[in-house]
C-alpha cells in the first residue's frame, strides 16, 4: 500500500490564548485530490497556513511529514524548495504585469542578473497550454477575468514544480462555467500526478472531484471519509461540518402580509412599459427605480444597464439572478450613491416620492444601505476592531458634537455581536482575525445599525460555510418578517430559490423574466439567459 505524501498529526495552534487548532490530524495520498470542509473558523485555512510555512516551526505543536521527510519550514520559501504550493483565495497577481511576468516574478529566468524575456515567453505558453488558456504571455492580467486569472495562478504554481497544489477556496468568485473549467483542470492534474488539497464551501463541486474528506469542527479533525469507497452525501458531510442535522437549508417564511387584493409583482424589462394589472401601482410598494441607465466607468460609450425598472414591496424578498457580467453589482451598486457607473440617469423613489441617492451619504440617509460582495475591499476596514467597524455607517448614533462615546460604541456593537452570533472574545478584536463569515455578520451589522428600510445584499453568502449561511439566511428573513425591502443578488440559484418571493433576471444589463418562488426553476432561469442572448 502507498504511504501518504503528506501526513500532519497533532497540529494545535494558538492566538492569543485562543485555541484554533486544538487536535488536528490529516494525511493526504498521493495522485489524489484531498478536500477539507468545514464551517468557517473551524481550522482550515489555519492548517494550511502551518503547513506551507506561513506559520514557522516553533509557532505551533505537532508534527509535518512530506515525502517521508520530517519538516520544520520556517517560511513559504521554504515549503515551495519541497513542492507544496497554496493558492490563496486573495489571488496574489499583479493587475499592471503581463501573464509572464506574474508567472515567474520571484522566480525570474534570469542569467547574471539579466531576465531572459524569450525564454520566459516560451515556458509562459507551454504553461498556459496546460491549464487551456490561448491568451498571449504579454497579456496584462488586469484584462483578465476572475476565471482566468484563477488558472494562471494555477500555471504559477506549475512553473514551480508542484508536488502538492493547495487551493482555498478557488471557485468562490467564479461563475458556474469557470467553476467547472477549474475542477476539470484539477482532475487533469490529478491524472498527471500532482495531488491537491482543495478547501471549498461548496460541496457539489467536492463531490465532483474529491477522492477522500477530511472535516474539522472547532479546531479539530472529526472525520475523514473515503469517496471511493462510495458516495457520501451532502447531509453526511453537513453533520460532521455542524455537529446537528440541518433538514432545511433554508429558514421557512411567512410572508409578510401586504394589502389584501394586491396584484401581482413584476420587473417591467428595460425600456418598457408596466403591464397591465401589475404591481406597478400598488400601495405596497416601499422601493422603486425607473429608467435606470448607466454606462461603463472606463469605457462611457458603453451602457451596462440599459433602463430597467424595479420594484420592492415592503416585507419581500426579491432576487437578481444573473450570470457573471450580466450587470448585477453594477446595478446595485450605481443605485446606492451612484458608487459605480458614468452618465447614470433615472429615478429612485421611496414610498413614492422620489429621493436623491447621488452619494453615499445621501442614500443612507433615505434608508438605503448596500452590502457588498467584497466585504474585505469594501465592505470593511480589516485592521479596526468590531466596534469600529460596527458603527461605520452610523456614526451620529454613538457621538456627541463629532465626540465618539466609545461607551455606546461598545454597547451598539455588544448588543450587534450577541443577537447576531460573531464569535469572537469581544467586540475589541480586529475583524481581519474573524472567519469569513463572522467577518459578514459584522458587515451586516454595520449596516442594519444604519436602520435601513431597503437592504441591497450582493453575494451575501460568498465564501462562507453552510452552518453561516444558514444563520445569515435567519438574519435575511427576520428583517423581511419586520417588512423590510430586501434585494438580493446571488450567483448561486438554490439560494435565490430558496430565499426569494420573487427572482429577476438579468442578462447583459437589462431584464429578461420574472419568476414568483412558486414558478421559478432553475432550468426556466437558466432558459431565460440563453433565449434571450440569442435574440
Amino acid at each position: 500500500m502507498a504511504e501518504p505524501i503528506l501526513e500532519m498529526r497533532g497540529i494545535k495552534k494558538s492566538f492569543h490564548g485562543v485555541r484554533a487548532l486544538s487536535n488536528v490530524n490529516l494525511s493526504v495520498m498521493p495522485g489524489e485530490i484531498h478536500a477539507i470542509v468545514g464551517e468557517n473558523g473551524a481550522g482550515k485555512s489555519t492548517l494550511m497556513k502551518v503547513l506551507s510555512g506561513v506559520y514557522p516551526d516553533g509557532d505551533f505543536e505537532g508534527q509535518i511529514k512530506f515525502l517521508g521527510q520530517d519538516c520544520h519550514f520556517k517560511g513559504i520559501a521554504d515549503s515551495e524548495h519541497k513542492g507544496i504550493i497554496i493558492i490563496h483565495q486573495e489571488l496574489a497577481l499583479v493587475p499592471l504585469l503581463s501573464i509572464a511576468e506574474n508567472i515567474f516574478l520571484g522566480n525570474e529566468q534570469a542569467s547574471s542578473g539579466i531576465i531572459n524575456w524569450t525564454t520566459s515567453f516560451v515556458k509562459t505558453q507551454a504553461l498556459l497550454k496546460k491549464v487551456g488558456l490561448k491568451e498571449s504571455p504579454n497579456a496584462l492580467i488586469t484584462n483578465l477575468g476572475v476565471g482566468k486569472q484563477q488558472l494562471i495562478e494555477i500555471a504559477k504554481a506549475l512553473s514551480k514544480e508542484v508536488k502538492l497544489l493547495i487551493l482555498d477556496e478557488p471557485t468562490a468568485s467564479l461563475n458556474e462555467t469557470d467553476s467547472d473549467a477549474l475542477l476539470e483542470l484539477l482532475l487533469d492534474l490529478k491524472r498527471h500526478g500532482i495531488t491537491c488539497i482543495l478547501i471549498s464551501h461548496k460541496l457539489n463541486e467536492i463531490s465532483k472531484v474529491a477522492d477522500s474528506i477530511t472535516v474539522l469542527r472547532d479546531g479539530a479533525t472529526v472525520a475523514s471519509l473515503d469517496c471511493t469507497a462510495g458516495k457520501i452525501s451532502e447531509d453526511t458531510v453537513i453533520r460532521h461540518m455542524v455537529g446537528r442535522e440541518m433538514a432545511d437549508r433554508y429558514p421557512r417564511r411567512t410572508p409578510y402580509s401586504h394589502s389584501p387584493g394586491r396584484p401581482k409583482d413584476d420587473c417591467t424589462p428595460s425600456g418598457g412599459q408596466a403591464q397591465p394589472g401589475l404591481g406597478a401601482n400598488s400601495g405596497d410598494i416601499v422601493f422603486e427605480v425607473k429608467n435606470w441607465k448607466v454606462h461603463h466607468e472606463v469605457h462611457p460609450e458603453r451602457v451596462v444597464i440599459k433602463g430597467v425598472d424595479l420594484h420592492v414591496k415592503r416585507g419581500e424578498i426579491v432576487g437578481i439572478a444573473g450570470l457573471m457580467g450580466a450587470g448585477r453589482t453594477e446595478l446595485a451598486m450605481s443605485i446606492f450613491g451612484k458608487t459605480y457607473g458614468r452618465d447614470i440617469s433615472g429615478e429612485v423613489f421611496l414610498h413614492g416620492k422620489k429621493v436623491d441617492t447621488s452619494t453615499v451619504q445621501k442614500a443612507i440617509n433615505n434608508r438605503i444601505a448596500y452590502v457588498t460582495e467584497d466585504r474585505k475591499g469594501y465592505g470593511l476596514v480589516l485592521e479596526e476592531t468590531i466596534a469600529w467597524n460596527t458603527t461605520l455607517a452610523n456614526l451620529n448614533a454613538v457621538s456627541t458634537n463629532s465626540v465618539i462615546d466609545e461607551g455606546r460604541e461598545y454597547k451598539v456593537a455588544e448588543d450587534y455581536r450577541r443577537k447576531l452570533n460573531i464569535r469572537s472574545p469581544d467586540v475589541f478584536a480586529r475583524t481581519v482575525n474573524l472567519s469569513g463569515g463572522n467577518q459578514q455578520k459584522v458587515v451586516l451589522s454595520k449596516w442594519l445599525f444604519s436602520d435601513p428600510e431597503v437592504l441591497i445584499l450582493d453575494e451575501p453568502t460568498r465564501g462562507i460555510d453552510v452552518g453561516a449561511k444558514y444563520e445569515i439566511y435567519t438574519i435575511i428573513a427576520q428583517l423581511a418578517a419586520e417588512g423590510k425591502c430586501v434585494l438580493m443578488i446571488s450567483s448561486e440559484m438554490p439560494e435565490l430559490l430558496g430565499m426569494c418571493d420573487r427572482i429577476c433576471v438579468l442578462n447583459e444589463g437589462a431584464f429578461v423574466a420574472e419568476f414568483t418562488a412558486a414558478e421559478a426553476t432553475q432550468e426556466k432561469i437558466m432558459r431565460s439567459i440563453v433565449t434571450s442572448g440569442a435574440n
